[in-house]
């Protein structure tokens, strides 16, 4: 918890809340499967919020950097995907739990 709490401190702004972190989490795990996730998708997912509180959710995380959203092909959907911010973020955290395990 430790090793969080610097990556945090390492990585200053606004501190993501657990619904951005959950997005953020299933975004990046459909990128790593190589799956697409739509913003219709992940506004849906009432166990997470409502659909006001996850679109704002998803903006605050476009407004971080941390996600970018694509039209697809036919431009009526949106794409959402993760930047090279919310990959390093995920690698950071990889490095922390590694850390931890060897430390424990």
């Amino acid at each position: 918890m430790n090793l969080l709490d610097a990556l945090d401190r390492i990585n200053p702004g606004k501190k993501l809340d657990s619904i951005e972190e959950s997005l953020l989490d299933k975004i990046v795990q459909c990128a790593n499967l190589k799956e697409s996730v739509l913003v219709g998708h992940l506004i849906s997912l009432a166990e997470l919020g409502s659909q006001a509180t996850l679109h704002g959710r998803l903006k605050n995380l476009s407004a971080m950097g941390y996600i970018k959203m694509a039209s697809n092909t036919d431009g009526r959907k949106k794409e959402v995907l993760p930047t090279k911010l919310a990959i390093k973020r995920y690698e950071e955290i990889s490095k922390c739990l590694e850390k931890a395990t060897k430390t424990a």
